[in-house]
């Protein structure tokens, strides 16, 4: 377990409010140094905003939050030189190149020596040194975002909803630039809501709904903690194979691949389900069975479903 001395971030019963909104509840977490710490939730959930007043840009209602052993509401000063803030929506000039960004950011954080190739390299740049950043594709500017982010050498680094609105390939490729910080040992705080993202990359994960974090731990911890079954998907099947898994007592679901999903207890469940689908002459083209991951635990414990996209009530994020 992380000894106090070892917390980069510690936040004590935070609260935000916006007039009647509560955007931020009560909420208290540590983040150990060099570990990669993912705030997950929804849209509107209050992760930009938790993430924002740790990062000094905004101010808390109440509470205490202090990140690199200084309180955020009275070092702000001191704390900025020492960490790296890649926001959502990040946007650089048009007109200038990636090395010309990198410098131009050098120069704004009055560093003379930063390792402006070394940083190129870090985010899988290399070829693209001259294009200029409205040529680039938005993944390739995100990965520029997060070399921005490190230009002053930070501490901590955080990184809000790094690869929202981006392809799959891309946001993998944003992925393999964070699994190179996580390995080079910076301590990273991710807001994100994608799962698979938070599964990937994070140490520790504390999910947050309506401004409260109702859950924390390794992704591990998460899953193992709160969906202890395992589910059953029965590729293709038909009707008939649907109708008799229900009669047993199941609650068989279609996914949008026109599958069916089952939740099951055991192993001798899956026997028994399949067994009857057998000596009824239903069909099913093929089947899986997995532990749950953690967007199944985020619907248990919250009822809600991730999305993308703007959330109605942005302040509330």
């Amino acid at each position: 377990m992380t000894n106090r001395a070892e917390h980069v971030i510690e936040v004590e019963k935070l609260t935000k409010r916006y007039g009647d909104l509560l955007a931020v509840d009560d909420i208290s977490f540590n983040v150990g140094k060099s570990e990669v710490f993912a705030l997950l939730g929804p849209n509107g959930a209050g992760k930009t905003t938790t993430v924002e007043i740790i990062d000094t840009i905004r101010t808390p209602t109440s509470g205490k939050v202090s990140l690199l052993g200084m309180d955020v509401t009275k070092k702000k000063h001191d704390i900025v030189p020492r960490i790296g803030v890649l926001p959502q929506g990040f946007n650089s000039f048009d007109k200038i190149t990636v090395r010309e960004t990198l410098q131009y950011y050098s120069r704004l954080f009055h560093r003379r020596n930063t390792d402006v190739d070394g940083l190129i390299e870090l985010v899988n740049l290399k070829d693209k040194t001259k294009e200029q950043y409205k040529n680039l594709s938005g993944g390739l500017q995100q990965r520029l975002g997060i070399a921005i982010a490190l230009v002053n050498d930070p501490e901590v680094v955080f990184l809000d909803e790094p690869t929202t609105g981006l392809d799959p390939r891309a946001r993998r490729e944003v992925w393999d630039v964070l699994l190179g910080l996580k390995k080079k040992g910076t301590t990273v705080f991710l807001t994100t809501h994608y799962m698979e993202e938070a599964e990937l990359l994070a140490d520790t994960v504390a999910i947050i709904s309506k401004g409260k974090i109702i859950a924390k731990g390794s992704p591990a911890e998460l899953i193992e903690n709160n969906a202890n079954h395992l589910v059953l998907t029965l590729q293709s099947a038909d009707e008939k194979a649907f109708e008799i898994v229900r009669e047993m007592g199941f609650e068989p679901v279609h996914d949008y691949h026109n599958d069916i999903k089952v939740r099951v207890e055991n192993t001798d469940d899956i026997r028994k389900m399949l067994n009857a689908i057998k000596e009824a002459g239903a069909s099913f083209h093929g089947l899986d069975v997995r532990k749950p991951n953690l967007e199944e635990v985020f619907l248990k414990l919250t009822g809600e479903a991730l999305r993308e996209g703007p959330a109605a009530g942005r302040g509330a994020e």
